[in-house]
């Protein structure tokens, strides 16, 4: 669910970037639930391993927004392909903005205007950071809960005897039941 609503949002901003990388999200996501419900061992691993990258973009994703080291917002390439002037959906329409457009600007291209965007509860950056730390968050619990079921599944599928049944019962073939005699049936006759 919280997949599907970075979805939504990263798509109202135009972001390609994220919206590629929650789309192989959510695909993964389907099948870890696909893996757990048919105990598909090797799904498990893929989401588990999946998850890891997952934790990594994440983080790069807070970074970029915290403008860690040399990463800069002032960079349209790296969430947008450098394909639009788009960025985050929540700069225009964060919690308490007011957004005012900037009439006869130049710096704008035919198809675009220049805002101003102020008075916000909590910057658009923030937010976009909370959601990442959401993401690793549950990303680190499908980690440990794929690897545990991974592990379940993995000792249950080594102690199941094909031929005979459990291991741990050993394979006993039927044998006569000794209580019941048979007596000659005699006829009167």
């Amino acid at each position: 669910v919280a997949a599907l609503q970075r979805q939504v949002f990263d798509f109202l901003g135009y972001q390609w970037a994220p919206i590629l990388a929650n789309f192989l999200h959510i695909m993964a996501v389907i099948l870890g639930m696909f893996g757990t419900v048919q105990f598909r061992f090797r799904y498990l691993i893929f989401y588990a391993v999946w998850l890891v990258l997952w934790v990594g973009w994440n983080s790069f994703i807070i970074c970029f927004y915290l403008e860690v080291g040399k990463l800069s917002q002032n960079r349209d390439f790296l969430m947008t392909f450098n394909t639009s002037l788009h960025r985050s959906w929540w700069m225009e329409h964060g919690p308490g903005c007011l957004v005012t457009p900037v009439l006869d600007s130049q710096m704008a291209p035919d198809d675009h205007h220049v805002i101003t965007v102020s008075g916000c509860l909590l910057d658009y950056q923030y937010i976009e950071v909370l959601s990442s730390a959401i993401q690793v968050l549950l990303a680190l619990f499908g980690f440990v809960y794929a690897c545990y079921v991974s592990k379940v599944f993995q000792d249950d599928e080594d102690s199941f005897d094909f031929i005979g049944g459990f291991d741990s019962y050993g394979y006993q073939p039927p044998q006569k039941s000794s209580h019941l005699q048979l007596q000659p049936l005699y006829t009167a006759g």
